[in-house]
Protein backbone atom coordinates (compact mmCIF):
# COMPACT_ATOMS: atom_id res chain seq x y z
CA UNK A 1 0.00 0.00 0.00
CA UNK A 2 3.00 2.24 0.49
CA UNK A 3 4.15 1.62 -2.85
CA UNK A 4 1.24 2.47 -4.32
CA UNK A 5 1.04 5.63 -2.56
CA UNK A 6 4.28 6.58 -3.07
CA UNK A 7 3.40 6.25 -7.16
CA UNK A 8 0.10 8.17 -6.94
CA UNK A 9 2.20 11.41 -5.99
CA UNK A 10 4.96 10.83 -7.71
CA UNK A 11 2.96 11.16 -10.36
CA UNK A 12 0.59 13.88 -9.50
CA UNK A 13 3.61 15.41 -8.70
CA UNK A 14 5.95 14.82 -11.53
CA UNK A 15 2.28 16.48 -13.74
CA UNK A 16 2.24 19.35 -11.75
CA UNK A 17 5.55 20.15 -11.89
CA UNK A 18 5.14 20.07 -15.51
CA UNK A 19 1.68 21.87 -15.65
CA UNK A 20 3.80 25.07 -14.18
CA UNK A 21 6.41 25.08 -16.81
CA UNK A 22 4.26 24.64 -19.50
CA UNK A 23 0.92 26.69 -18.74
CA UNK A 24 0.66 29.85 -20.04
CA UNK A 25 -1.63 31.35 -17.29
CA UNK A 26 0.36 32.67 -14.50
CA UNK A 27 -2.39 31.91 -11.77
CA UNK A 28 -2.84 28.66 -12.70
CA UNK A 29 0.66 28.29 -13.45
CA UNK A 30 0.84 29.13 -9.15
CA UNK A 31 -2.12 26.56 -8.56
CA UNK A 32 -0.25 23.68 -10.31
CA UNK A 33 3.03 24.67 -8.01
CA UNK A 34 0.40 25.06 -4.84
CA UNK A 35 -0.34 21.14 -6.40
CA UNK A 36 3.44 20.21 -6.36
CA UNK A 37 4.18 21.22 -3.00
CA UNK A 38 1.51 19.33 -1.62
CA UNK A 39 2.74 16.39 -3.35
CA UNK A 40 5.92 17.00 -2.07
CA UNK A 41 4.51 16.98 1.18
CA UNK A 42 3.07 13.54 0.74
CA UNK A 43 6.65 11.82 0.16
CA UNK A 44 8.09 13.54 3.19
CA UNK A 45 5.28 12.04 5.20
CA UNK A 46 6.01 8.87 3.84
CA UNK A 47 9.68 9.22 4.53
CA UNK A 48 9.11 10.10 8.28
CA UNK A 49 9.72 13.47 7.89
CA UNK A 50 6.66 14.99 9.37
CA UNK A 51 8.38 18.63 10.25
CA UNK A 52 9.72 19.01 7.13
CA UNK A 53 5.97 17.89 5.67
CA UNK A 54 4.22 20.29 7.58
CA UNK A 55 6.84 23.13 6.92
CA UNK A 56 6.39 22.88 3.61
CA UNK A 57 2.54 23.36 3.88
CA UNK A 58 2.87 26.16 6.22
CA UNK A 59 5.42 28.27 5.28
CA UNK A 60 5.27 27.65 1.00
CA UNK A 61 1.54 26.90 0.55
CA UNK A 62 -0.10 28.79 3.49
CA UNK A 63 2.41 31.68 2.90
CA UNK A 64 4.73 31.86 -0.05
CA UNK A 65 2.30 30.95 -2.46
CA UNK A 66 -0.51 32.89 -1.31
CA UNK A 67 1.76 36.15 -1.97
CA UNK A 68 2.53 34.74 -4.78
CA UNK A 69 -0.58 34.75 -5.92
CA UNK A 70 -1.67 37.39 -4.74
CA UNK A 71 1.02 39.53 -6.64
CA UNK A 72 0.16 37.56 -10.24
CA UNK A 73 -3.36 38.24 -9.64
CA UNK A 74 -3.14 42.15 -9.00
CA UNK A 75 -0.56 42.61 -11.59
CA UNK A 76 -2.04 43.00 -15.58
CA UNK A 77 0.32 40.92 -17.28
CA UNK A 78 -0.40 40.95 -20.69
CA UNK A 79 -0.58 37.45 -22.01
CA UNK A 80 -0.37 37.99 -25.56
CA UNK A 81 3.66 38.55 -25.59
CA UNK A 82 4.30 35.47 -23.70
CA UNK A 83 2.35 33.78 -26.31
CA UNK A 84 4.26 35.17 -29.15
CA UNK A 85 7.36 33.34 -28.97
CA UNK A 86 6.13 29.97 -27.63
CA UNK A 87 6.37 27.81 -31.12
CA UNK A 88 9.70 29.75 -32.15
CA UNK A 89 12.09 28.38 -29.37
CA UNK A 90 9.99 24.97 -28.70
CA UNK A 91 12.90 23.11 -30.40
CA UNK A 92 15.60 24.43 -27.87
CA UNK A 93 13.09 24.15 -24.81
CA UNK A 94 12.38 19.82 -25.96
CA UNK A 95 16.12 19.70 -26.77
CA UNK A 96 17.25 21.15 -22.79
CA UNK A 97 14.38 19.15 -20.96
CA UNK A 98 15.50 16.22 -22.47
CA UNK A 99 19.23 16.73 -21.40
CA UNK A 100 18.00 17.91 -17.86
CA UNK A 101 15.86 14.51 -18.10
CA UNK A 102 18.60 11.89 -19.06
CA UNK A 103 21.44 13.73 -15.99
CA UNK A 104 18.67 13.74 -13.67
CA UNK A 105 18.13 9.96 -14.70
CA UNK A 106 22.16 8.93 -14.45
CA UNK A 107 22.62 11.02 -11.24
CA UNK A 108 19.30 9.72 -9.53
CA UNK A 109 18.63 6.73 -11.11
CA UNK A 110 18.97 3.11 -9.89
CA UNK A 111 22.51 2.38 -9.19
CA UNK A 112 22.85 5.37 -6.74
CA UNK A 113 19.50 5.61 -4.85
CA UNK A 114 18.01 2.16 -5.51
CA UNK A 115 16.60 -0.01 -2.36
CA UNK A 116 19.63 -1.85 -2.13
CA UNK A 117 21.67 1.08 -1.96
CA UNK A 118 19.21 3.54 0.17
CA UNK A 119 17.14 1.16 2.10
CA UNK A 120 13.83 2.52 3.14
CA UNK A 121 13.67 4.62 6.49
CA UNK A 122 13.15 2.26 9.04
CA UNK A 123 10.56 2.56 11.67
CA UNK A 124 11.21 4.96 14.57
CA UNK A 125 9.84 4.51 18.12
CA UNK A 126 6.89 6.74 19.37
CA UNK A 127 8.68 8.83 21.27
CA UNK A 128 11.14 9.88 18.26
CA UNK A 129 11.35 13.54 17.57
CA UNK A 130 11.83 14.65 13.74
CA UNK A 131 12.22 18.59 14.82
CA UNK A 132 15.00 17.41 17.00
CA UNK A 133 16.89 15.32 14.89
CA UNK A 134 17.24 18.11 12.27
CA UNK A 135 18.02 20.55 14.93
CA UNK A 136 20.82 18.52 15.59
CA UNK A 137 22.17 18.27 12.16
CA UNK A 138 21.95 22.33 10.89
CA UNK A 139 23.02 23.33 14.43
CA UNK A 140 26.29 21.09 14.43
CA UNK A 141 27.07 19.48 11.28
CA UNK A 142 25.77 22.06 9.02
CA UNK A 143 25.63 24.91 11.00
CA UNK A 144 28.10 26.68 8.86
CA UNK A 145 26.40 26.37 5.54
CA UNK A 146 23.48 27.09 7.47
CA UNK A 147 24.70 30.58 8.78
CA UNK A 148 26.36 31.32 4.94
CA UNK A 149 22.34 30.66 3.73
CA UNK A 150 21.07 33.19 5.84
CA UNK A 151 23.58 36.30 5.55
CA UNK A 152 23.17 35.28 1.84
CA UNK A 153 19.44 35.72 2.29
CA UNK A 154 20.31 38.77 4.61
CA UNK A 155 21.90 40.43 1.74
CA UNK A 156 19.40 39.58 -0.63
CA UNK A 157 16.55 41.00 0.81
CA UNK A 158 18.84 44.32 1.73
CA UNK A 159 19.40 44.81 -2.14
CA UNK A 160 15.51 44.14 -2.86
CA UNK A 161 15.01 46.77 -0.40
CA UNK A 162 17.22 49.11 -1.95
CA UNK A 163 16.64 48.46 -5.45
CA UNK A 164 12.87 49.51 -4.83
CA UNK A 165 13.53 52.52 -2.46
CA UNK A 166 15.83 53.89 -5.68
CA UNK A 167 16.02 57.74 -5.38
CA UNK A 168 14.67 58.40 -8.94
CA UNK A 169 11.20 55.76 -7.84
CA UNK A 170 11.20 57.13 -4.51
CA UNK A 171 7.39 58.57 -3.86
CA UNK A 172 8.23 60.15 -0.59
CA UNK A 173 8.17 63.48 0.34
CA UNK A 174 10.89 65.73 1.38
CA UNK A 175 9.87 68.17 4.03
CA UNK A 176 12.84 70.43 3.41
CA UNK A 177 12.35 71.07 -0.18
CA UNK A 178 8.77 71.71 0.44
CA UNK A 179 9.26 74.12 3.00
CA UNK A 180 12.03 76.07 0.57
CA UNK A 181 9.27 76.33 -1.76
CA UNK A 182 8.62 79.85 -2.80
CA UNK A 183 5.08 81.44 -4.56
CA UNK A 184 6.92 82.42 -7.50
CA UNK A 185 8.11 78.32 -8.10
CA UNK A 186 4.24 77.13 -7.88
CA UNK A 187 2.08 80.42 -9.06
CA UNK A 188 2.66 81.96 -12.50
CA UNK A 189 0.79 85.08 -13.38
CA UNK A 190 -0.22 85.59 -16.90
CA UNK A 191 -1.08 88.83 -18.59
CA UNK A 192 -4.01 88.83 -21.28
CA UNK A 193 -5.53 90.89 -23.22
CA UNK A 194 -9.12 90.96 -22.74
CA UNK A 195 -10.57 90.21 -26.18
CA UNK A 196 -13.80 92.85 -27.07
CA UNK A 197 -17.52 91.08 -26.12
CA UNK A 198 -18.97 92.29 -29.72
CA UNK A 199 -17.08 91.46 -32.99
CA UNK A 200 -17.71 93.92 -36.23
CA UNK A 201 -19.80 90.98 -37.50
CA UNK A 202 -21.86 91.07 -34.63
CA UNK A 203 -22.73 94.75 -34.57
CA UNK A 204 -23.71 94.53 -38.33
CA UNK A 205 -25.96 92.04 -37.26
CA UNK A 206 -27.67 94.35 -34.54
Amino acid sequence: MEHIIFYCLAAILLFAATMVVTVRNPVRATLFLILAFFSSAGVWLLLEAEFLALTLVLVYVGAVMVLFLFVVMMLDIDLAPLQEGFTKYLPLGMFVAALITIEMIAVLGANHFGLDVVPSPSPHPADYSNTREIGLLLYTVYVYPFEIASVILTVAIVAAITLTLRQKNSKSQDISQQVKVRREDRVRIVKMQSSPTKTKEQEAQL
